[in-house]
């Protein structure tokens, strides 16, 4: 599926942008968008990078069959 793929990079885009607002000390999620996502915060850009490239890889197989 060529959406997923898509999705899953646009999700990989979002976690290098996550790490890289939180290393200049912005906390993209509250200060953004108002969300607090507690203890969370250290670990949410692999958590979107890695369900974004999960995504990407399972759009890639689907797309080979």
């Amino acid at each position: 599926m060529k959406y997923l793929s898509s999705i899953g990079v646009v999700l990989i885009i979002w976690g290098i942008v996550d790490f890289g607002a939180s290393y200049a000390g912005i906390d993209v999620y509250y200060d953004w968008f108002g969300v607090d996502v507690g203890g969370l915060y250290p670990f949410t850009h692999w958590i979107a990078g890695g369900i974004g490239v999960a995504m990407t890889y399972l759009g890639s197989q689907q797309n080979e069959e």
